[in-house]
């Protein structure tokens, strides 16, 4: 039986290098904090640069992830996604509440699948948080997340946040 020829192993070589390749780069696009997330239009705000400063090494015993995206965090597998530099939402009848000074608007037509979802009202950029609802006590995770949003002025408040 004849030899493969020297262009036929490189050939090989070179598919067989490819596949394991492609097969690392699937791997890890599907264990990465960010798949799926896109960041903010704004999200190189300085604003948002300074409350990253202030993102908790863990909320609610999920792990902050390196997501290498301005304006993101992500904690745990994505149980908590935090973006900065949305645009601030237009006077609503949402639901709002109030944790600690910084005013919140459910954003129900964006919540599913177990994902509840809220913006910041009334502060520009505005901050979006997504909850998987199962896996995080979001009361708890909402007042460590107050907390480092709260520097971003407050231009307006919901109504419902002031009984009005």
């Amino acid at each position: 039986m004849a030899r493969p020829s020297r262009r036929l192993r490189l050939g090989l070589g070179f598919t067989v290098a490819a596949v394991v390749l492609t097969g690392v780069v699937v791997a890890h696009e599907l264990s990465s904090p960010t798949r799926g997330v896109e960041q903010a239009p704004h999200a190189d705000a300085p604003a948002c640069a300074d409350i990253a400063e202030g993102y908790p090494a863990a909320l609610d015993g999920h792990e902050l992830a390196d997501t290498g995206m301005p304006g993101v965090a992500v904690w745990g597998d994505q149980s908590v996604v935090l973006r900065c530099g949305l645009e601030p939402p237009a006077p609503t009848t949402d639901l709002c509440v109030t944790v600690d000074s910084v005013d919140w608007v459910y954003r129900q037509d964006e919540s599913r699948d177990g994902r509840k979802v809220i913006i910041t009202y009334g502060r520009d950029p505005a901050v979006e948080v997504a909850f998987d609802a199962q896996d995080t006590a979001v009361d708890r995770a909402l007042v460590e997340l107050s907390r480092i949003v709260r520097p971003i002025r407050q231009r307006n408040h919901c109504v419902d946040s002031t009984g009005g």
